[in-house]
């Protein structure tokens, strides 16, 4: 397997896990709420949730294609401000336009 692969892969799957809080009304796509809607407080933290997700297939792929890198708090604090900007188009969808 190409070394590029992996990296798209991670990529796709993180702009698709940022934007499951604000496209649906259950928590990560599967388990549904009793009140019927999510709160943004719960939103957050279904991000953060996706977000390790995302970090921890990464670093599965990581450790598939050898030894994995050390890294420290600056590389998850770019990761996860990347993240959040992938997850602006589910926003604004859910927050910024107007419905009839």
């Amino acid at each position: 397997m190409s070394q590029i692969i992996p990296v798209w892969l991670v990529l796709a799957l993180a702009v698709l896990g940022s934007n499951v809080p604000f496209f649906s009304e259950r928590f990560l796509g599967i388990f549904k709420f009793r009140a019927g809607i999510k709160t943004p407080l719960v939103r957050g933290a279904e991000l953060l949730s996706l977000y390790f997700a995302v970090g921890a297939f990464g670093l599965l792929l990581e450790k598939n294609a050898g030894q994995i890198s050390a890294q420290g708090w600056e590389f998850y604090a770019v990761t996860f401000a990347l993240f959040i900007t992938l997850s602006f188009p589910g926003f604004v969808w859910r927050y910024l336009l107007r419905r009839r």
